[in-house]
């Protein structure tokens, strides 16, 4: 049985990828619970506005650039997944 979870997890790690262009990149290389800014994969605010754009296009997600919890959405690809998910299923 296939789990949804770890597919909409490679889907966000390729969005990330072909969205950001990150040649160099691979799913495998994006850790679940690494920091997708600074530290971790190294994305700064213009990636975040990408990757915003880009879940608006493929989930209908908007977010509010503004909002405190927008950058924990973007924590890491855990945190990202499981706004999908909750998004998703309103």
């Amino acid at each position: 049985m296939h789990d949804p979870s770890s597919q909409l997890t490679l889907d966000l790690k390729r969005m990330i990828i072909e969205a950001l262009e990150l040649e160099d990149v691979t799913p495998d290389d994006i850790d679940n619970q690494a920091p997708l800014f600074g530290e971790g994969l190294g994305l700064d605010s213009i990636d975040a506005l990408e990757l915003g754009l880009e879940l608006q296009k493929r989930y209908g997600i908007k977010l509010d650039a503004e909002a405190e919890d927008t950058r924990q959405h973007f924590a890491s690809l855990d945190a990202l997944r499981a706004l999908v998910e909750a998004r998703r299923d309103r």
